[in-house]
């Protein structure tokens, strides 16, 4: 299990009851302290894998505190940023014409990597282009191709995280993508949950060739959380819950988390009630018998994609 840190390091994000889960005065004070609490608990509780972004508001500053202030857990967790997107909200939840912009040029790369760096300096592990398509210049890009095989030759795992419904076919092309004749890739972040399965055969072919699988938005940006998954969608998932007397998110990561590709699986809890109920993923045993209904649930890529595109930033 790892612990994202897109609902807390900034003050919109679109994942479902965000009201419910943060104080009403979204001060940077009080995400940062959020964000320090859940770290806390996170740690103790044996996670060791964080996760990032450029784009996440004030998360990577956040984090890189949190870090500096504990050099033990700083020296055994892996860290995993990502460049791509610009935060232009400016701490703001509504009035905003976007959120954040994606530009996968040379130029942005060349700007992130300051501004990551000078933030998290030698504690950054994994640095992923973020939000990948499969028309991304960031697949065809010699220049960019270049600077990324750089900063891997630096001893820093380069990789992508996906969106959309084709994240499977950007998959594909980032694996064939090499820089005098070696794979530039190794790792991805891509959603995968009970609703979204498409980019799964795609993230096995990944593992096998040696790449680290990151799950992201297994929880489908609260869709699966147990007060939200009331529809005849999630069915199944409320079945296995009474019958397991296993609250939904634990077991919608638990099934993410059995997936034989995925090195980690991602909570994005916003209270520390949510990362404890989350982390017991890590104890859950879904069998065949467990994930054969569950499996049913999956929809659409593109019908997932547009229900995502839909939900409100706040």
């Amino acid at each position: 299990m790892g612990l994202g840190t897109a609902a807390v390091g900034r003050p919109g994000y679109i994942t479902l009851g965000r009201a419910d889960d943060l104080p009403a005065e979204r001060t940077v004070e009080a995400l940062r302290e959020r964000t320090h609490a859940l770290l806390d608990a996170a740690y103790a509780a044996g996670v060791r894998y964080l996760d990032t972004a450029r784009s996440y508001g004030r998360a990577e500053e956040f984090l890189a505190q949190w870090l500096a202030e504990h050099p033990e857990a700083a020296a055994e967790v892996t860290v995993g940023s990502k460049w791509g997107y610009t935060y232009t909200a400016d701490w703001r939840t509504s009035g905003v014409a976007a959120h954040e912009v994606k530009e996968h040029s040379t130029a942005v790369y060349d700007r992130q990597i300051r501004e990551t760096r000078a933030l998290l300096g030698p504690h950054l592990d994994v640095y992923l282009v973020h939000s990948v398509t499969a028309d991304s210049p960031a697949l065809t890009d010699p220049a960019l191709h270049r600077r990324l095989a750089g900063l891997a030759a630096e001893g820093v795992r380069v990789g992508l995280s996906t969106s959309g419904p084709a994240q499977a076919e950007a998959i594909r092309r980032a694996l064939a993508v090499t820089v005098d004749g070696r794979p530039l890739f190794t790792a991805v972040q891509a959603t995968w949950n009970l609703l979204e399965t498409s980019a799964a055969p795609a993230l096995a072919e990944a593992h096998r060739a040696g790449w680290l699988v990151v799950v992201k938005e297994g929880m489908a940006n609260g869709r699966l959380a147990g007060r939200n998954a009331t529809g005849p969608d999630t069915a199944a998932l409320r079945t296995l819950a009474a019958r397991t007397a296993t609250a939904p998110d634990a077991l919608a990561l638990a099934a993410a988390a059995a997936q034989p590709w995925a090195d980690v699986v991602l909570s994005g809890a916003a209270t520390l009630d949510q990362l404890t109920s989350n982390l017991a993923a890590a104890e859950v045993v879904l069998g065949p018998e467990d994930l054969a209904p569950l499996a049913a649930m999956a929809e659409p890529a593109e019908d997932y994609w547009r229900t995502r595109s839909s939900l409100p930033w706040a």
